[in-house]
């Protein structure tokens, strides 16, 4: 008990940290919504996009923090829907997700060079000693591409090189693989984003098969009020020749609109959700708290 304690008060320590961090970010982006958008008068079946000036652009770039949020961090706990709930089926997630910017200025096309960092951890939270059931690791190398057209802000592309392993070296338990990943976010409007995301690359030798789980890509749908006090995603993942579908669903709602902290819950339904046990069928549904990057999610 003492040593879940203990790492509970880590992650919370952690959390905060990051928040501090990254909250002046989130500002200054509702800040610029709030200057061009009347909210009585918003349709969100239209399209609407942040006036930006693409001149500025290299500016803008220069001026935000070096270190940040890359996706959502957060830790959650709950319970299976397909088995009987116990303390082996029960278990918490949690992900942390960050992004450092590699060189001052901005590439052709006013891209970004960053590093990336998003680790995935299943932690058997209420079983005897609490042992971790999986660790996914995943370091990137990423440029990322504001969409601009006519001085709007249409969206980003994201074009990265990433690893993703569990760390369990040459066990039987050992998973991982290296891939490319082309991303595309569309900003419908300031509620509605579309993302869409495709990955190939090399698989260990532990996982050949891990693709006819994983599939070659996702999409996503996420909505966010337009006072961001309520987020709503799905994301979609067909598995290999369209033979089933992993659904993650998730709700995030603001408790303090003043702080970046959300009540959230997701509900995972498909395989794949761990590297260890990828070729497994999963339905999970957790609560917890999150804390989320500027403006848009990435998944």
């Amino acid at each position: 008990m003492i040593q879940i304690i203990y790492k509970l008060l880590v992650l919370a320590v952690f959390c905060f940290s990051v928040h501090n961090i990254v909250s002046a970010q989130v500002k200054e982006v509702e800040v610029l919504w709030e200057t061009q958008l009347d909210t009585s008068k918003v349709d969100i079946t239209k399209s609407m996009y942040l006036d930006v000036d693409q001149n500025k652009i290299p500016g803008i770039v220069d001026e935000q923090p070096n270190f940040g949020l890359y996706k959502d961090n957060y830790f959650i706990s709950g319970i299976s829907t397909n088995k009987k709930v116990n303390q082996y089926t029960a278990d918490a997630k949690f992900q942390i997700s960050i992004r450092q910017k590699l060189a001052k200025g901005v590439l052709p096309l006013n891209s970004i060079l960053m590093l990336t960092y998003t680790q995935k951890s299943f932690w058997d939270i209420y079983q005897k000693s609490s042992p971790f059931a999986d660790n996914n690791y995943n370091p990137g190398l990423a440029v990322v591409t504001p969409i601009i057209s006519n001085n709007k802000l249409g969206g980003v592309g994201i074009m990265a090189f990433e690893h993703e392993s569990n760390g369990r070296g040459d066990s039987l338990e050992s998973r991982s693989w290296n891939y490319f990943v082309f991303t595309g976010t569309y900003f419908y409007n300031p509620c509605f984003t579309l993302y869409a995301k495709f990955w190939a690359g090399w698989i260990g030798s532990d996982n050949p098969d891990l693709l006819n789980y994983r599939g070659y890509g996702m999409i996503a749908i996420n909505y966010r009020s337009i006072n961001d006090r309520i987020w709503l995603t799905s994301i979609i993942n067909p598995r290999k020749k369209f033979e089933g579908v992993n659904l993650q669903l998730e709700l995030s709602f603001k408790v303090n609109q003043k702080a970046n902290q959300y009540l959230f819950v997701q509900w995972y339904n498909g395989a794949g959700e761990s590297l260890l046990e990828y070729n497994q069928y999963t339905s999970m549904v957790r609560m917890g708290i999150c804390i989320k990057p500027p403006m848009r999610n990435l998944f």
